[in-house]
């Protein structure tokens, strides 16, 4: 049983990245989809009553907002594996200004959620961290080594 959490900006590439590895393997729980923290928690739970895998796509920039599903995920003895995606303010601007509708973050939004972005640490209980940068149309991964 894994939890994956996923940590960076919006329009990072979070949401493509993981159609590209876990997709086919893991529940995606996202609140721009399910909307509200009660249908977050129902999917959250059911996850955990089904022991499925899950990946946490939210943007999670801070410690105390991740520690609910690191909590969460120790207590039901979860594999805890965190994405930082590195941040390219840039690149980010440039991907959500193509978005359209509901899914487009006011400009706002994006430098306030990078602000507070904080780097993810094994202190955290985290049994393994990667750091994730987007390369326009793919990714590299590397451990992040930073204990």
């Amino acid at each position: 049983m894994e939890c994956v959490i996923f940590i960076g900006i919006q329009a990072s590439g979070k949401s493509t990245f993981y159609k590209e590895k876990f997709f086919k393997t893991h529940m995606r729980i996202n609140l721009d989809m399910l909307r509200t923290r009660n249908r977050e928690n129902v999917f959250l739970q059911a996850s955990i009553d089904t022991s499925l895998p899950f990946v946490v796509d939210n943007t999670n920039p801070t410690i105390e907002e991740r520690k609910k599903y690191i909590d969460l995920a120790k207590t039901h003895k979860y594999k805890l594996v965190g994405y930082y995606f590195e941040p390219d303010y840039d690149l980010s601007y440039e991907r959500n200004e193509k978005r359209q509708g509901n899914e487009k973050v006011p400009e706002v939004g994006i430098k306030s959620t990078l602000k507070k972005l904080e780097i993810p640490s094994y202190h955290e209980g985290f049994d393994e961290l990667y750091i994730v940068r987007s390369l326009h149309e793919e990714f590299e991964v590397e451990e992040l080594t930073l204990k």
